[in-house]
This record gives structure tokens, sequence and C-alpha cells, in this order.
């Protein structure tokens, strides 16, 4: 409510009295009408109170909660439980329409304005952690798997009679099944195992692949920036080069790089010297939202449109909600403060690494083009595979979350396609390893009191060893 359009008496309020709370009224105005007209990130975060207000004023827009309302269509966004829709500050109609994610919505005038706003203050974001030639980006409701699969299918429609996707091997599913499902049929080019145990990408050996598939059989390249050491980023600058050389397209798997001005900026390089056409970044892990959305962007604006078009029906616009709230609470510098932290952390763990590999015999096996993940050897623990998924189950056990122990000549099977070295991202890789990756969030004292309980997992895993052999 405008209270300054409302001539209201000093018998109920004092006008001195009133003006200042009008004041204080029409600077949140100001910051509302500011995101609105502009649709950039907001320079500071926002308090609680001016986000839920905008919120709950962006909800009244929608049909379902205006006050005459006498709905007799099949879908009216009527929410039973008044928990639920206090959860979802009551917007039940979704995102987008049938056949178009970003159409807008004759009842959900609200929700529309929502998402578009979200999708232009994330493009602002791209371009603010360096994906400055980046024309064009919007939110899926679904995690970075699905959202690759929506990427592949809309280059499928450009070229349908191509069936094979020059994959650069990653030993995490999402991405494989991706493929897969979208009904194509994976080229899997295993990275080149270096003297200094990481991984880097086969340029030599998808070069070749063109040449054995030939260029009208391939519909794209499928590369990732993050991942886990001693893998090292994908060479996204090369495959762009030979993207362009050849007139295929690029896709950029790109989970968690988002935070990373590294791995951002590796993208638009590559795209400047070479070709990209789309990259997926997951929204969980790059703006700490709970699990379900992706975003989805790109250097051609109609193809970034095409995708949307690809996605079957409307949308929940849960993601949206968690995104836009998250994003105005953080602010620009918020979340480039936070950018700031993760990378600091990052050296500090890799300093903490370095320290316990040093102390224990180990190395730490350098990635160097991986800013996220590193990785330690596990060889004064080796002994059999069971041995060592057993010191793994130790690390969860004690909290330790998102530690990995991967031990040598794990075969797997993965929709029909059979790994060697399963979880290590190649099948030359002959030594066992911890991972540990400093990902947005991370604290110190997260770091230290990992190192605590790895120190401690250690001494009782090589005690049962000592044990085990003496007997």
């Amino acid at each position: 409510m405008d209270f300054q359009k409302i001539n209201i008496s000093e018998k109920v309020v004092p006008k001195n009295y009133l003006k200042l709370a009008q004041d204080a009224q029409k600077s949140r105005e100001t910051e509302k009408r500011e995101l609105l007209e502009k649709r950039k990130l907001p320079i500071n975060g926002w308090s609680d109170t001016l986000i839920e207000e905008l919120v709950q004023q962006l909800s009244l827009l929608d049909s379902n909660n205006f006050p005459k309302k006498a709905g007799v269509g099949e879908r009216e966004a009527r929410i039973a439980c008044s928990l639920v829709a206090r959860r979802h500050y009551n917007f039940g109609h979704g995102i987008g329409r049938s056949g178009d994610l970003l159409e807008a919505q004759p009842k959900a005038a609200g929700s529309t304005l929502m998402a578009n706003l979200t999708n232009s203050v994330l493009l602002d974001l791209i371009h603010e952690m360096g994906v400055r030639s980046c024309r064009s980006c919007f939110l899926a409701p679904l995690a970075t798997g699905m959202s690759l699969l929506l990427c592949l299918l809309t280059l499928r429609q450009q070229k349908p009679a191509a069936k094979y996707v020059l994959w650069s091997r990653i030993d995490q599913k999402s991405c494989f099944k991706s493929i897969i499902t979208a009904g194509l049929t994976p080229i899997i080019v295993e990275p080149q195992l270096n003297d200094n145990g990481s991984l880097t990408t086969n340029l030599q050996g998808l070069a070749q692949k063109i040449e054995e598939l030939n260029e009208e059989n391939i519909l794209c390249f499928c590369t990732t920036t993050s991942c886990f050491a001693p893998r090292n980023s994908d060479d996204i600058i090369g495959v762009a080069k030979l993207a362009a050389q050849h007139a295929l397209p690029h896709l950029v798997n790109n989970a968690y790089g988002l935070q990373s001005t590294y791995l951002t900026h590796q993208l638009e390089q590559a795209q400047r010297v070479g070709r990209v056409d789309l990259f997926v970044q997951s929204t969980d892990k790059n703006l700490m939202v709970p699990v379900g959305g992706a975003i989805i962007a790109g250097f051609d604006e109609q193809l970034v449109r095409n995708v949307a078009k690809a996605y079957p029906g409307r949308a929940s616009s849960a993601q949206t909600l968690d995104v836009f709230m998250t994003l105005l609470s953080l602010g620009r510098n918020g979340y480039l403060n936070l950018v700031k932290e993760r990378k600091e952390n990052f050296e500090y763990l890799r300093m903490r690494m370095q320290e316990f590999a040093e102390n224990h015999g180990e190395i730490l096996l350098e990635a160097k083009a991986n800013p996220i993940s590193l990785a330690m050897s596990l060889s004064q623990l080796q002994d059999t595979d069971m041995e060592l998924t057993k010191f793994g189950s130790m690390l969860y056990t004690r909290g330790i979350s998102g530690a990995r122990v991967v031990a040598v000549g794990d075969h797997r099977k993965v929709e029909g396609h059979h790994f060697e070295c399963w979880g290590s991202h190649s099948a030359a890789t002959q030594i066992p390893y911890l991972t540990m990756a400093a990902g947005l969030g991370i604290t110190k004292s997260e770091i230290d009191n990992s190192f605590q309980k790895l120190q401690a997992c250690w001494d009782t895993f090589s005690s049962e060893k000592s044990k085990n052999y003496n007997k």
C-alpha cells in the first residue's frame, strides 16, 4: 500500500511520525522499482523482509490469489494444504506454457514476471563472473543431467541424421546417461594420463574420432569443466577450436563451474577463439539452493530459446522462487564475496592436503586446471579394494561428506558400456587416491575438522591393517 497517496488524518497518526515511515517505505519501493526496471542483480543483498514483501506482491498478481475469482478450469492452482501454500508463497501456476518455458501465462502475471526477472538477474551474474559474451540463459526446473538431455534433444533437431556424441570421459553418470537417454551413441575418448598423475583432454583422440566417423554423423562434442581431481577441466578452448574447424556443436557440462572465475573465463575464451553452443550449470552447487534446477546458457539467443521450447508442458516455479530469493538475499557483493572466500579456502585445502600427504608418505596428484577439487594418493593404504572401500566408509560415518576414495581396478557397466577403473576417469589409473573439494560456502573450520577426522581414520585403519597382517 502506498500511504503517500492516501489522505490520513492526524487524529489517526501524527504527520511527522507518518512522514518518517513513508520515507522508509519509499526507500524500499525504490529498490524494488530499480530491480524491475534495470533487471540487474542488486549490488547489496536485500533483507528478508524486503524479499518477502516483493514475493508476496508478485504472488498477488496470479489469478489464484485474486479476491474475486471464479475458477472453472481444470487447473486453477488450488492448494489443499496451507503449509504447502505458505512454503510456495501461494505461487501455484508454475512457469511457461505448454511447449515453451519462456512463454507468459495469462493466469500467472506474477509467476511470469518472477521467472523473467530471475533469468535476467542470472544473465547479469554470468556476465559478472566472466562470461561477458553470453547472450541468453534461463533457469530450467531440471537438475544438470536432464538439462543436458534437453540440450542434446535440441541440437538433434538441427542435425537429425547425426547419432554420435564425442564425449571426453568423466566418471559421473548423469552426463553419460543423458546421452544414452537422448537416443544417441556416446563415443568415449579416454583422457591422457600425465607423469604427475593428473588427467588432461585427449585432443588428438577427439580429432581422430572425427576422421573415423565423419562430421555428418557426429552431433556434437560434450566436455566437462568441473570434475573430481586428478582429472583436470577439459581443454574447452582446444575443443572449441576443433568444433569451429569441423562445424560441430559443442555442449559444455559446467556443473559447478559458475563459482570459479578461472572456469568462466575459459568459457569466454573458448567462445572467442572457437565454438561453444550451450553450457549448463547446477543451481544447488553454484547458488546454494535445494537440488532440482540448472541454468542453461548460450551465445546464441535463438538456440537457447529453442532449448526452452523443447521442454514439454509447464514447469514448477519452486526452483525459480528459490533462486530468485537467494540472489536478492546475496546481492552482487554477497555472491562475489562467497566466490573470493571459496578461492581462498581452496588454497587452504591444498595446503592442508599437501601437509598431510608429506607427513604420511603420500603425494598430491596435482591438477592445475582443476580449481575446485584436489586428490591425494593412498599408496600406503593400498592392499585390497575392499580395504580402501572400508576406509571411505570410515570417513563418511565420522561425518566427512563429499570426500571420495577411489580404488584401482573397479570395473563398472553403465548403460551397456564397460568402464575400466570406474571412478578414476581413466583405464590407465594405477594409484588409489582420496579426493576433496572446496565448493561454494565451504569454511576453514570445516576443512580443519575434516583433517582432524581424517587423521583419526588413518590411525584406526592403519592399526587394523597391522593387526590383520600379524595374524
